[in-house]
């Protein structure tokens, strides 16, 4: 909360980014070093201090410019697609047994979130940013969810919470 990071759904770990606010101009470099915003219409969520530097925390929310400090090849690595989060881990597991004949693999991650636990049902592991898009779209369209395509992580950065 206190430092310079940042949460992304594909950008990898300990990526750093310069985030602007286009409302007034003011920019931080953050380091990406959690997953989320789990909210739609939103592409990064900054840390408290983060939010500071660009004057952002009144308004909570602000049109943003993002650049991809370095050479990194943000759109490489494994994606999967999240079809569903339930309170009800019942749910989250009758949806992946249904899912289960179609498609590969499926898993259920528990979120533990300040509104209480979630499960979050996540369909493949698909290589590339580009093809785990197609993979939603296809998802939309055959299955009629609501998709969001996050990076998978072997682990996560150190430090992190």
């Amino acid at each position: 909360m206190y430092k310079l990071t940042a949460a992304h759904r594909t950008l990898p770990f300990e990526t750093m980014v310069l985030v602007t606010n286009l409302n007034n101009g003011k920019t931080t470099t953050v380091r990406i070093t959690d997953r989320g915003p789990f909210v739609a219409g939103r592409i990064i969520d900054l840390s408290l201090a983060a939010a500071r530097e660009i004057e952002s925390v009144g308004p909570g929310v602000v049109p943003v410019r993002l650049e991809v400090l370095g050479n990194v090849d943000v759109t490489a690595g494994f994606f999967t697609v999240q079809v569903g989060a339930f309170k009800d881990r019942s749910n989250a597991e009758r949806l992946r047994d249904r899912l289960n004949g179609s498609y590969s693999p499926i898993f259920i991650q528990q979120y533990d979130s300040p509104d209480g636990t979630f499960f979050r049902v996540r369909v493949g592991k698909v290589s590339g940013e580009d093809a785990a898009r197609d993979f939603a779209q296809r998802l939309h369209d055959n299955e009629g969810f609501t998709t969001m395509v996050l990076r998978l992580d072997e682990t996560p950065p150190a430090g992190a919470n």
